[in-house]
Parts: structure tokens; sequence; C-alpha cells
């Protein structure tokens, strides 16, 4: 007779789904737990040489700019920072903490905030339907396939220097320009590499996700974390430049050294992979490699059908990082690839026809519905403001700093579609960011100037120059 063993219980990790459900409830609870609060905040006024205290309630107060009054507000900073324009934003005041009105969120935001979420997400969504259809189309063509298998066979005995090449540049992409959710475009063409290798899942995610975290991590001259983080606390965002660039060498040198001992363990025995049990679904999902022969032959076809996969992806970091795209920018560059490679996939002597290539790029991009959901529940745990104050945000940048961020401010404003108070002396940053343009004297409106032009505008576009002409007089006069 034969017993049946008892089943002992596993603990088992939740999907990501079920993970992001549990944090929006989190989230909501915690509006009504976690106190509301704010410190006094401290400013340097230059038109009257004097410290400004904003208490929490909003009351203003004018004391003395002199080291005595710092001290006796408990704020250990030499005055000269702030005289000197070192420091020109708002400081918090310490032991001046206060408990303000709790704004509880309701239930019925735990659902609302998935759906909004989802729509504010809609741009990455479509990049990543794109970057799936791309993907589909190319496997469709075989040139994966090919070209895989004439790079293993010259990579042979050296397979971790690529992995090597990939985790830098991706330290490097991070630390400099804060490349971490952008990596995401890199998958579709690394991962299957990795996998002809004979490497796993942790092999992949380590070389691309964790080095540009870590690079992210340790941001050394990043615009998008720590340029703005001094600005916000007052100082040069060159203080602590050397300390940071040496933790970020030290942890890529870790990363890279895991990767090394992981990759070869992985490699001499597959079985030692922590994601074993995962293997055979992760491979079947992103391997592409068949035994047919046919379609292992590398013909030209193929070679330009592979160029033209490959050249999407340094032409986006350009355009990141050089022209100012975004998701939606992104997204159209590579449609335009995956047409032509759609065109030369269909037509030609072994070409799939005009359905074929219609089926593949569909069925590539529904592939990665799952991942684009997660994406856009994860955007709906973010809370969003009706209102957005910004109190010269950019006055402390250097100039191809502050040029890049005002671009990347009036897209942000143009996705998120909120209303964003903007406080500058600046009349050219005022005429390129606002629809509405507010000019105050003494506390009161002296004139209102509004500003329709499409946007996102451009620097030197002649249509700018009537209205910083007009702003330019109110000042004169």
């Amino acid at each position: 007779m034969l017993t049946k063993g008892k089943q002992r219980f596993k603990l088992k990790m939740p999907g990501a789904f079920v993970i992001l459900f549990i944090l929006t409830i989190v989230a909501v609870v915690a509006t009504w737990v976690v106190p509301s609060g704010s410190y006094a905040k401290l400013a340097y006024n230059q038109a009257n040489s004097s410290l400004q205290v904003k208490q929490p309630n909003g009351q203003v107060e004018k004391v003395p700019a002199t080291q005595k009054e710092l001290d006796k507000l408990g704020v250990k900073i030499n005055i000269q920072k702030f005289t000197s324009g070192s420091i020109n934003q708002e400081i918090s005041i310490p032991n001046t903490y206060e408990r303000l009105k709790q704004h509880p969120a309701g239930v019925d935001q735990i659902t609302s905030s998935m759906v909004n979420g989802t729509i504010e997400a809609v741009d990455i969504m479509v990049f990543i339907f794109v970057l799936g259809g791309l993907i589909g189309v190319v496997r469709a063509s075989g040139a994966f396939e090919s070209g895989l298998l004439a790079l293993t066979k010259k990579t042979k005995g050296h397979e971790f220097l690529l992995i090597f090449l990939v985790a830098t540049l991706m330290v490097l992409g991070g630390t400099l320009c804060g490349i971490e959710e952008e990596a995401v475009a890199f998958y579709p063409i690394l991962v299957p590499v990795f996998i002809a290798m004979g490497y796993d899942s942790i092999v992949c995610v380590g070389a691309i996700f964790l080095a540009s975290s870590i690079g992210t991590a340790f941001s050394t001259i990043n615009p998008f974390s720590v340029v703005i983080a001094s600005n916000a606390a007052g100082i040069s965002f060159t203080e602590g430049l050397p300390w940071r660039a040496f933790g970020c060498v030290v942890a890529a040198l870790f990363v890279i050294g895991y990767l090394y001992w992981y990759s070869k363990k992985v490699k001499q025995n597959p079985a030692a992979s922590y994601s074993y049990e995962d293997r055979d679904e992760f491979n079947q999902k992103w391997s592409v490699i068949n035994n047919d022969e046919q379609q292992a032959a590398f013909t030209l076809r193929k070679k330009i059908v592979l160029a033209l996969f490959v050249a999407g992806f340094p032409l986006m970091v350009w355009g990141v990082m050089t022209q100012g795209w975004w998701f939606p920018k992104m997204a159209a560059s590579f449609l335009a690839f995956a047409i032509l490679i759609m065109i030369l996939t269909a037509t030609g002597k072994n070409g799939i026809g005009e359905k074929g290539v219609v089926d593949a790029f569909v069925n590539g991009a529904s592939s990665l519905v799952g991942v684009s959901l997660i994406i856009g529940l994860a955007r709906g745990i973010i809370a969003k403001p009706d209102l957005l104050l910004l109190d010269e945000p950019f006055s402390a940048l250097d100039f191809m700093t502050r040029s890049r961020l005002q671009m990347d401010f009036s897209k942000i404003q143009d996705e998120l579609g909120m209303t964003m108070v903007l406080i500058t002396h600046d009349v050219n940053e005022a005429v390129l960011l606002s629809d509405k343009t507010v000019f105050l004297e003494e506390g009161k409106v002296k004139q209102e100037v509004n500003i329709a032009l499409p946007k996102p505008r451009r620097f030197g576009d002649q249509n700018l120059l009537p209205f910083q002409q007009t702003l330019f007089n109110f000042f004169l006069t």
C-alpha cells in the first residue's frame, strides 16, 4: 500500500500585481496614520538683505541677517553662505516641527489610484508595446538566431567580457545621467545574448538593472538627482563629489566581482543558479535559438535587420542625453525602425508577407502587456498633487543643466496636466515655460501676460521674442 507523504507548507513570494495592490492599500492607510507636518523655513532675502522665517502655518517674519540670529535659530551655517548666494533655497530650521491638518485618502482611492496611475503611465506603456512589437518582428525575421549563433562562436571562452562591458556602461549611465528605468530598453537585445552564452536571469538583471541602479545610487553629476537635491539643500553639487565617485567605483567593483563569481558558477553548473526553478520558463520567453539550419544562415538581409534593431538603442541614448527625448519620442523612433524591419521581413525570397509581420508585431506587443500594467499600477502609488509650487527651482544650476531641466520640466508639465506655479526672476524662463505670466511689484499684480504658444517650446524660437520684449519693458518701467 502506498502512503502519501505530508505536504510541507512552503511560503511563496506573491506576484508583482499582488505586491502592488498591497502597497497601494498600505499607502492609503498611511495617509490616516502617518502624521502631517512641516518645519519652519529659513531663506535670505537679497532685496532687503534680511533673513526670512516662514512658519508652518504660513506666517512670515523678517529677522536681521547676522550670525548671531542664525545661532539663535539653531542653524549651524555661516551667514556668508546666505549673503554670497551659495544658499539660495529655503532650508528647514531645527526643532520647529509642527503638526498640520491631516488630509487622509478615502477607500475609493485604492482603485481610482490604480486607474489614474495607469493613465499617467501611458507614455511608458506605449513605448514598451512598440518595443515588444519590434522584438516580435525581429524574431520572426530569424535575424536574432543567426546573429546570436555567430556571436557565440566568436566569443567562445571570453563570454564574461560582454557582461563586464555592459555592467560598466550601465554604471556610467546611472551615475552620469540617471539611466535606470530607461534600462528596460536594453533587456530585449542583451538578455537573449546572455542566455545563448549559458547564463541565467540573475546575470541578466545584475548586468543591466543592478549595475545601473548602483550608478544612480552613487550619482556623481546626475542632474536628475544629485544636482536637484544639492540645489534644494542650498549647496553646490560638487560638494562630496570625490566621495561619491569613490563610492561608485567601489560599489561597481563589488557588483562586477559578484557577477564574475556567480556567472562562472552558473556556467559550470546550471543547477547552481538561484533561479533554476524558473530557468525553463525564462529561457522559453527570451531565448531565440532554434535548430533550423536554414534559419541559422546569417544572410545580408538579416544583418541589415539586426543592424537596424541595434541602431535604435544608441539613437535613443543620444536623443535622451542631447535632445531631451522622453518616452513618446523614444517610442516613435523605435516604431520607425520597426516599420523598416517589417518591410525587409515581409518581402524577399523568404519573406513572411504582410500578415506575417503584422501578427509578429501584435504578438510581440501583447507579450509585454503584463509588464506595462505593472508599471501603471506602480505609478498609482505615487501621490499626484493638484497644484505644484516651485520657487526658483533652476536658479543655482549652470546654464547647460538648467536648460536641459527646463525642457524636461515643460514635458513633465504637459504629461501630468497639473497646474504649476513657478516663481522666477528670469524673463526667458518665464516665457519658455508658462502659459500665463503675472508680474508682481510690492506684493501687487502689476501686469498679466497670456503666452498662447504651443509646447514644448525651444530656445531661440523667434515666436518667443515679442513676449520676452514685453516682460523686459515691464522691468524697465
